[in-house]
């Protein structure tokens, strides 16, 4: 029974905190998603509060695993993790049946789980858990309450100002898709296949054909046969990204800037209304040297082509802009507004808006590597 305890706890300690360290080291997308949740359950009114409620919620169960897994007020800790584990299993419960919200972000972004294996994964959890808590009287503490006090409060502090930093600047570490060094246009993407169907004008008999390999050039074969119809089979593609860059137009222009054989900025600020406008002001003369140099600058939004005009004229800006999802910018970069380089389709570098880089440093770190 020892070994089970002391296993117990050093478990769901370590789950704890690299649960809350992965949802720590990345504020704004744990953010994104208590909103998302706030949304699903009708709360609307608590959206202009989800960054405090993510950073309290994220420090709680850091420290909670902090708690058990070094003995520091062990028998208070097991019942707050027990009604943590409670509600949140109640919570995946309802998740799972009717999946308001489609990933509940428990790992953040390092780990994507559905609701019913995060709903599994608590049901598991939460068996260690009963075990802690059976087990609280028995855990000998090893320091003072003042001493596990005084731990417990750096631990928390350091925890916050960490979470702050990386809420201020980009995560330290990035588990999104467009992280630093990844390449979004691979060379073995696959190809889709385009079937043909064509019916026998006599005998009513149908045959499907991989195009091209039919005998389109066989005038006899094409006097008996008439094309019916044609479906195309995309599942040996290899989607590497989901970002669709559309103009003013909606024509999707994604392929004229991602695959850029030379440098390629992207200015991204998915909601104008929120974003910062003094980052744009700074940026509006790193554009036009940009331009002058021949290289593209553009700015990706999730905004409707009337909002980006009005912007445009309020701000006195002379930029490119062109329209994406504002859920796959968020995964781009997160900042509001955030500015990504890339070439040949590799992520470069990024940057928040509070550490947005001089042109000149830029051009001058690249044209160093190329020489």
């Amino acid at each position: 029974m020892k070994f089970l305890r002391e296993f117990s706890r050093y478990l769901v300690g370590l789950v704890f905190i690299f649960s809350g360290f992965v949802k720590g080291v990345d504020p704004l997308g744990t953010t994104y998603k208590i909103e998302d949740y706030l949304i699903a359950y009708s709360m609307d009114w608590a959206i202009p509060f989800a960054l405090y409620l993510a950073v309290i919620l994220v420090t709680v169960e850091f420290l909670l695993g902090i708690a058990l897994f070094f003995r520091l007020r062990i028998k208070l800790s097991s019942v707050l993790v027990l009604l943590m584990m409670i509600f949140f299993t109640i919570l995946t419960f309802f998740d799972a049946i009717f999946n308001p919200v489609p990933d509940c972000g428990c790992f953040g972004d390092a780990i994507t789980l559905t609701n019913w294996e995060t709903f599994y994964k608590n049901i598991v959890i939460m068996v260690f858990v009963l075990i802690i808590f059976k087990s609280r009287i028995k855990y000998k503490q090893r320091l003072s309450p003042l001493l596990q006090q005084l731990v417990l409060m750096y631990f928390g502090v350091c925890f916050i100002f960490f979470s702050i930093y990386n809420y201020k600047h980009l995560p330290m570490i990035d588990f999104m898709d467009w992280k630093i060094g990844k390449d979004m246009v691979p060379e073995n993407q696959g190809k889709e296949k385009i079937y043909l169907t064509y019916a026998n004008k006599s005998t009513g008999e149908e045959k499907e054909y991989l195009s091209p390999n039919y005998p389109w050039q066989d005038s006899i074969w094409m006097s008996q046969w008439e094309f019916q119809s044609q479906r195309i089979d995309d599942s040996e593609v290899v989607r590497s990204h989901e970002l669709a860059i559309e103009n003013e137009f909606g024509e999707d222009v994604t392929d004229n800037f991602i695959p850029n054989p030379d440098l390629q900025f992207l200015f991204i600020a998915y909601d104008l209304s929120k974003t910062n406008k003094k980052a744009f002001q700074k940026m509006a003369d790193f554009a036009k040297k940009a331009d002058y140099d021949g290289y593209s600058f553009i700015v990706l939004t999730s905004d409707i082509p009337e909002l980006v005009e009005q912007f445009k004229y309020n701000m006195n800006l002379d930029m490119e802009f062109y329209n994406s999802d504002d859920i796959v910018l968020k995964t781009m970069v997160r900042a509001n507004p955030g500015l990504m380089l890339l070439r040949d389709g590799v992520v470069l570098d990024k940057w928040h808006y509070n550490d947005l880089p001089e042109y000149s440093e830029i051009i001058d770190l690249y044209e160093n590597i190329e020489n």
